[in-house]
């Protein structure tokens, strides 16, 4: 699969295809979005246009995921120009194994369920329809513009104002928009989508204000990645030392919505199809360190890993602290 990675030195940008133990910068190309406006004008496939680009310099992919090069990581994909024009997103209650942890579920009368728990059932029962057909919408939810997204080694912020901060690893999309405002799918990365689930906890109308975090993505993109059963991994370090980890799968086939569902039900709507704009769609996560009881702190290391995508995703976890500061509107 081709892997790629945005990189900056200074002022300079560049992305680079992986060549494990190298990265071959890409000849002319400072960003993803300039590489997938290319391929779409030319008609030529990405990964194609990558091989046919990948002629300029190697650098030494260990320093520069390590943090210890003049080259440093960005996140995989951004819109350069107007990070305002890059929309983060999500879905969630996607993934079958959710319902290991909801057993009950089967045998609870209709008045007991929760309405996230009838949303589920939905998901089940017509979340992957025959091709050509269009299945029941899943949960979505709004996350933030390009600016929260975090790159490989940043870290994720818990603000004044939240409750608590947690891991959730996930698979996300990448999409662009064409001039004649048609989606085309970039690739996939992994990805942390980072919320408040205390918060959340408390009501579950408070989802949508959960979400609103800084959120991660990469190192890598992954351009026409298999996405049938997705194994991986989610430690959380604390101190250098593990505190909790877990085997975790993602991939169409753990998940009771089709990727094509969970596409259309996001591009449907004619403000997501406004030429030009770079899409994140995180595709939901299937464990989390949270239901285990556990509640990161700040400086608690979060690392994701999911075989065929690279290499893994490490973010601390830093908590700002203090009391959150009023926000009075100017008159």
């Amino acid at each position: 699969m081709t892997r790629l990675v945005q990189i900056q030195n200074g002022a300079t940008r560049a992305v680079a295809l992986v060549e494990e133990p190298r990265l071959c910068l890409l000849a002319g190309v400072k960003s993803v979005f300039q590489l997938a406006q290319e391929a779409v004008n030319s008609k030529t496939p990405l990964a194609a246009l990558v091989q046919k680009k990948a002629n300029g310099e190697l650098l030494d992919y260990n320093p520069v995921y390590a943090g210890k090069s003049n080259w440093r990581l960005l996140a995989p994909v951004d819109h350069p120009d107007e990070p305002a024009r890059c929309l983060v997103s999500g879905t969630g209650l996607t993934h079958l194994g959710s319902a290991k942890n909801r057993q009950n579920m089967h045998v609870a009368k209709e008045s007991e369920l929760t309405d996230s728990m009838k949303m589920f059932r939905l998901g089940v029962e017509g979340g992957k329809p025959t091709p050509g057909k269009i299945g029941v919408a899943p949960e979505w939810f709004y996350k933030g513009c390009g600016t929260i997204l975090r790159a490989h080694g940043e870290p994720l912020e818990v603000p004044a104002y939240a409750e608590d901060g947690g891991e959730e690893a996930e698979i996300a999309g990448i999409y662009h928009v064409d001039a004649n405002g048609w989606p085309h799918r970039v690739g996939m990365a992994i990805g942390n989508e980072f919320s408040d689930h205390k918060f959340e906890k408390t009501n579950y109308l408070n989802l949508a204000g959960s979400k609103i975090r800084t959120c991660s993505l990469g190192p890598e993109l992954v351009v026409d990645p298999e996405f049938q059963t997705v194994p991986g991994k989610v430690t959380i370090e604390r101190g250098g030392r593990e505190l909790w980890s877990k085997e975790i799968v993602t991939g169409e086939n753990e998940m009771c919505h089709s990727l094509a569902n969970i596409e259309h039900h996001h591009f449907k709507f004619e403000t997501h199809r406004r030429p030009g704009d770079i899409h994140v769609h995180y595709f939901g996560a299937c464990a989390l360190s949270f239901g285990d009881g556990v509640r990161l702190a700040d400086g608690d290391m979060m690392n994701i890993h999911f075989t065929g995508f690279g290499r893994a995703l490490r973010n601390p976890l830093h908590a700002r602290g203090g009391e959150p500061a009023l926000i009075s509107v100017a008159g």
